[in-house]
């Protein structure tokens, strides 16, 4: 008899792909069904994760930004998602600021008859397997550890070949894009997008980071979304190549597959440069902690103050007048953390840093085994 397990993460794109190591331990158990809950924001992330067999697609009011009002039609729209599928149990998948008990509340009266997840408050009777973050969960470790813990705790084990590491489905051919007819030489690809402005560093910072890149000899793409495309044309400038607008997140994958490094923020891109295996040169603002947001399981060079009168205030917009902590670092910075995680143009094959040194100032590399926490039923 198939098990139909729904697997929750509620939130943006990055916060997706973080998951996927604990989707694929859903999925890995005999005859299990997965379903993935996502928002609008992060459903194109979660049809490229391994191991989902269904997407849908709803806004939670107390985690979407802007949040949609809270009404009975609403809620009542998930009802009809849920009621189609007729899920055995859910995996409630959440950072460390959310709760998991508005989505526990509703799937319950859904008819979903066992619910996991990470709790700091009494749980009561809506979830059936509670970590108790700081407790039973360590909440100092890496999100796709944190999104695997809770997996753990619900009865589900990554296979011994799994490697924990992110992971997307193979993207599409991006041949009609042309890069392969822009020359011989590697590419690195700088996406100065964010859906959080506080997480970019400024344009005129990354357009003289294409300027330096290009001058040390790379090719240099420059990608975002449609809504981007003023921002990346004026990147690109003349040194670079504009992709802004020209592909969907899994044509991104593809993209950033070949590159040899990724230059971007903390941002969903940096995510997805590490499931498919790219270094990334992080721009990381520390509004959220680099220990638990940093690209995982790839080298990674950290740039940025990490000590900033901005540190983890998880603000949207710069709360400090100049966005010191990325203001202050330069093109020059880039190209130097750049050269020193995969070298220089020419000790590069395509996609394949060759000579890198592995470098790196934040945590992204999976443990040899992945330890587990001491775990507990719910106390309620």
């Amino acid at each position: 008899m198939t098990r139909r397990v729904l697997v929750a993460r509620l939130d943006s794109a990055g916060d997706v792909l973080v998951s996927g190591p604990a989707v694929r331990a859903v999925a890995a158990a005999p005859d299990t069904e997965v379903t993935l809950l996502c928002s609008p924001q992060g459903a194109a992330a979660g049809r490229l994760l391994p191991g989902v067999d269904r997407v849908l697609t709803w806004a939670a009011p107390w985690i979407v930004d802007p949040a949609p009002a809270a009404t009975p039609e609403h809620v009542a729209a998930l009802a009809e998602l849920l009621a189609e599928a007729r899920h055995d149990e859910a995996v409630l998948l959440t950072s460390f600021h959310q709760s998991p008990l508005p989505l526990a509340l509703l799937l319950r009266l859904a008819g979903v008859e066992r619910i996991s997840g990470a709790s700091t408050d009494y749980a009561g009777s809506l979830l059936d397997v509670r970590l108790k973050p700081g407790e039973t969960l360590d909440e100092d470790q890496p999100e796709p550890l944190r999104a695997l813990a809770i997996a753990r705790a619900a009865g589900f084990e990554l296979p011994a070949d799994d490697d924990g590491r992110l992971a997307v489905l193979p993207g599409p051919d991006v041949s009609e894009l042309g890069i392969a007819e822009l020359g011989d030489r590697p590419y690195v690809v700088v996406h100065p997008g964010a859906a959080v402005p506080a997480r970019a560093w400024s344009p005129e910072r990354n357009a003289e980071a294409v300027v330096a890149l290009a001058a040390a000899g790379w090719r240099v793409l420059v990608t975002g979304s449609p809504a981007e495309a003023e921002l990346t044309r004026t990147v690109a400038g003349t040194a670079g190549v504009d992709l802004g607008g020209r592909t969907d997140l899994a044509g991104l994958a593809s993209i950033l597959a070949g590159a040899a490094a990724t230059v971007t923020g903390n941002t969903g891109p940096a995510h997805l440069s590490a499931a498919v295996g790219t270094p990334v040169v992080s721009l990381f603002s520390p509004v959220v902690p680099a220990g638990r947001w940093a690209p995982f399981g790839v080298p990674v060079a950290l740039l940025g103050d990490q000590q900033a009168a901005c540190r983890g205030t998880r603000a949207r917009e710069c709360p400090v007048p100049g966005h010191p902590c990325l203001g202050q670092v330069t093109a020059h910075d880039a190209v130097a953390a750049l050269t020193d995680l995969v070298g220089v143009p020419g000790a590069t094959s395509s996609g394949s840093a060759t000579g890198a040194t592995g470098a790196s100032s934040a945590p992204a590399a999976v443990p040899d085994a992945i330890p587990a926490p001491t775990l507990e039923e719910a106390t309620r």
